[in-house]
């Protein structure tokens, strides 16, 4: 998936969850696309009440906003997000590290880089990684 104007300039990536999302019909969800992340993405968020009073929870908004489909869920909302498993959670948090520094997003990486990111990325990427 790339923009007309430049094929080689990927905009969205594609993943699979390693455990699934389960909806509350019990139907398991584990393919999905990501965008890349805007400024607004990374700073909007700072501004809700929920990340003021719990900062480990900008990892769920962030992540509501550039994850564009999950399996058949027409919404991807923080409820979603969530409702993730917590190796689930972690897989996407490295996926859009890697994917957001112009690294290849082929595969989500088993170690944390955040040097060039903006400091919303870099408290994404400490919750949840032991």
């Amino acid at each position: 998936m790339s923009t007309p104007s430049n094929p080689g300039f990927q905009t969205e990536t594609e993943f699979e969850l390693p455990r699934g999302y389960v909806d509350s019909g019990g139907v398991l969800h584990r393919r999905g696309v990501m965008r890349l992340a805007t400024a607004a993405d990374e700073i909007l968020p700072l501004r809700d009440p929920r990340v003021t009073q719990n900062e480990a929870y900008l990892t769920v908004i962030v992540l509501s906003r550039v994850i564009l489909k999950l399996g058949s869920l027409a919404d991807i909302h923080t409820g979603v997000i969530e409702g993730l498993f917590a190796s689930d959670l972690a897989y996407l948090q490295r996926l859009y590290e890697r994917f957001n520094s112009g690294e290849e997003a082929a595969e989500a990486p088993a170690s944390k880089s955040t040097a060039g990111n903006g400091a919303a990325l870099r408290r994404m990427t400490t919750l949840g990684e032991a």
